[in-house]
């Protein structure tokens, strides 16, 4: 058997994609777009050149950096099987349908500026047609229960604790007349997180491809970031003043949602205007409420109570560009949730255009800013930034809370691993940059005397 890292390898954390093959079967697990600016952009190609070949693609959850690429096998006549749980198959649509209209709205925007220059029109990287051709490939699995996806070989679901329908994925090989045990944890979730189960490990393995995000690090504890936030949000609403929230659409979006209402329901402060400003998390939150079987029972009990709903009913759902634009009507307080959850496009802009320059606005920075994002320019202390064309000073008060990660510590991550570990398997490090996965490595081999790989780009690993 051989398992090439078509992503998420070498320092890279996005694009993850991982190509097992063995004398009957080629089998894909992931197919994430690379994220990045334009050294990601050059990587994102096809993961295999004739998907055709494939026998199956199984899929660890729903995010863009585990999905992106799934259009591209359709272009290139992939019209196998997409494994993947219920919840994963609906946020996966949506976001490959979003990332579908971004390449066409990207590429009639670059096209306009090579007709001036006289010069060629570029395609998309794929087109919508494409994205739906791959929905229509996909087929539901439930959690731990074996699904024969290819000649030889099975696959199992277990929960990660990551994002609704995450799961770590144990592929069970059968390859010239031996049995081998594959884990992939995928993007593993922190212990003890709002509104989703914990990470529900393997036990057993031959090989483990390991996240190491946060292979370095903690992050800040949960229930401390929860009190900063009550306590931004008290003091703001107090003042009058507006809240502005840059969220990502899927996961973000509704932990927040959760702590509004929580707030809310122990009159830790008044009921406030929220508007959700962002159609795909509008959708997602839709999502989210239709599987409610995945919830922890901490959420489970909450909404036994009474349905989150009650608590916000100030919520207001702001799908069109008019009901974005109405929001700049709105006196304070209130509070403005909207993409792009880096800041580096969508209607998150125009409420910072209205809003950064006043000093009683405060931007709450609940997410990572890549390197060079306008987020990360705030996060860093800059006094002026470029909107639109225009120079906006700012005066509003920026907050960062580093606890609300969707991804596990170095601490979760062990957790984690050290079930699996006295099976002594071999441990493949990814999806991590290198210093993170350096040290997580070096913690490994103290702790359990085994030495992780740490695969480069497109590199194949015999088993």
């Amino acid at each position: 058997m051989k398992i090439t890292t078509l992503g998420a390898a070498g320092g890279e954390v996005t694009g993850s994609a991982y190509l097992v093959q063995t004398k009957s079967a080629r089998v894909l697990v992931d197919c994430g777009m690379f994220q990045g600016g334009k050294h990601a952009d050059s990587l994102n190609r096809p993961p295999v050149p004739a998907g055709r070949k494939l026998d199956a693609v199984v899929i660890t959850h729903g995010h863009l950096d585990h999905t992106g690429r799934l259009p591209l096998l359709a272009k290139t006549g992939y019209t196998g099987p997409v494994y993947a749980t219920p919840a994963t198959i609906e946020l996966s649509a949506l976001i490959i349908r979003d990332s579908a209209h971004l390449q066409a709205a990207d590429a009639e925007r670059i096209n306009r500026k090579r007709e001036r220059a006289a010069e060629p029109p570029m395609e998309p990287l794929y087109t919508a047609a494409h994205a739906e051709a791959v929905i229509q490939c996909f087929k539901p699995v439930p959690y731990r229960q074996p699904v024969a996806v290819a000649p030889g070989i099975q696959a199992i679901w277990a929960e990660a604790g990551h994002l609704l329908g995450s799961a770590s994925i144990q592929l069970i090989v059968e390859d010239d007349g031996r049995q081998k045990r594959v884990v992939f944890s995928g993007d593993l979730g922190p212990k003890d997180a709002p509104i989703l189960r914990d990470a529900d490990p393997f036990r057993r393995a031959d090989l483990v491809f390991l996240e190491s995000t946060y292979g370095d690090r903690d992050h800040q504890p949960l229930g401390e970031t929860i009190e900063e936030f009550n306590r931004i949000v008290h003091d703001a609403v107090g003042r009058g003043g507006k809240i502005l929230v840059p969220t990502f659409a899927v996961g973000r979006t509704q932990l927040l949602l959760t702590l509004l209402s929580r707030m809310f329901r122990k009159k830790l402060v008044r009921p406030f205007p929220i508007f959700l400003d962002s159609p795909m998390a509008i959708k997602a939150t839709e999502i989210y409420t239709h599987h409610k079987e995945l919830f922890d029972d901490e959420l489970l009990k909450y909404l036994a109570q009474k349905p989150m709903q009650d608590d916000l009913r100030t919520l207001q759902l702001c799908p069109t560009a008019e009901d974005s634009k109405k929001i700049n009507d709105q006196p304070g307080p209130c509070l403005i949730m909207a993409g792009a959850g880096m800041c580096t496009g969508g209607r998150i802009l125009h409420h910072f255009k209205a809003n950064l320059w006043k000093p009683d606005t405060h931007v709450l920075i609940v997410g990572y800013q890549g390197d060079g994002s306008l987020g990360r320019r705030l996060v860093n202390g800059e006094k002026f930034v470029q909107l639109f064309g225009e120079k906006i000073a700012v005066k509003a008060q920026i907050h960062t809370l580093g606890g609300f990660s969707a991804h596990a510590g170095q601490t979760d991550l062990l957790a984690w691993f050290n079930v699996i570990a006295p099976s002594k398997p071999r441990v493949v490090l990814t999806h991590g940059e290198d210093g993170p996965r350096t040290t997580l490595a070096k913690l490994i081999q103290q702790r359990y005397k085994l030495k992780p790989q740490l695969p480069k780009l497109n590199e194949t690993i015999e088993v």
